[in-house]
């Protein structure tokens, strides 16, 4: 597999804290939660990834691909893996595509990556003067054949200045993640690793209007209003997908 360039862009991280009790189950068995002074978290996450594409093809010749996703912070178990990086632990990703091969793509990052994607009519439009004036709305309908339907709508943007999450802070826990997990065909656990410069942050204001992924995921409608950051966006690489060795 092949070492992938992707364009983050307009990302919202919105975090709510949850117990970890009610994450746990909802794990492999092989994965830990990650907490963050004793509160598991669970991150929606809407952006658009523009020029996606394998790292050896010329810039410019990639798809744009709107995306939205639910995930929470996880750990491989320390009694199965030594290498025990934090990381990303994705429960769904919503994703758009080119007219007439979406759900194809779909199916084969499902396949390739063993994430657990679906395909969805996503709408992603930016406004005003960037960044601090930019105003984001973004609606995604999911349209996976068979899957649990899901609409997540919000208007969201930057507030104030830029930051860097100092280290070991709320915001530096919930945004610099550098690999997600997933768990393959055989149990087993599988990972990829994102290289990328610190995220560029901002306070954010997040009009959330409409959202069923926690609904769709088995998850309770959160009760309190989330901790929202706002990036610009910055470039990435993803490593292909491999089995973690214990």
């Amino acid at each position: 597999m092949l070492t992938l360039h992707m364009g983050w862009r307009h990302l919202l991280f919105a975090n709510w804290p949850v117990a970890p009790e009610i994450i746990e189950p909802r794990i492999p068995d092989a994965l830990d939660v990650d907490t963050y002074d004793g509160q598991a978290w669970l991150s929606v996450v809407p952006y658009v990834n523009v020029d996606v594409r394998p790292v050896q093809a010329p810039a410019g010749t990639g798809i744009r691909l709107p995306e939205l996703n639910l995930r929470t912070y996880v750990r491989p178990d320390e009694s199965r893996y030594r290498d025990r990086k934090p990381g990303v632990y994705f429960f769904s990703l919503d994703a758009d595509g080119l007219p007439g091969i979406g759900l194809a793509s779909v199916l084969g990052a499902r396949l390739l990556h063993a994430l657990p994607y679906y395909y969805a009519d996503i709408d992603c439009t930016a406004t005003g003067d960037a960044p601090n004036g930019t105003t984001i709305r973004f609606d995604s309908r999911r349209r996976h054949p068979g899957a649990r339907p899901v609409r997540f709508r919000a208007t969201y943007g930057p507030t104030g200045e830029a930051f860097r999450p100092e280290p070991n802070s709320l915001a530096a826990f919930l945004t610099e993640r550098y690999r997600f997990y997933t768990e393959g065909s055989d149990a087993g656990i599988r990972y990829a690793d994102i290289r990328h410069e610190p995220w560029s942050l901002y306070d954010a204001t997040a009009d959330i209007t409409e959202n069923t992924l926690f609904r769709a995921d088995g998850f309770a409608d959160p009760e309190s209003d989330p901790i929202c950051y706002y990036s610009p966006g910055l470039d990435i690489q993803a490593s292909p997908n491999q089995k973690l060795e214990k």
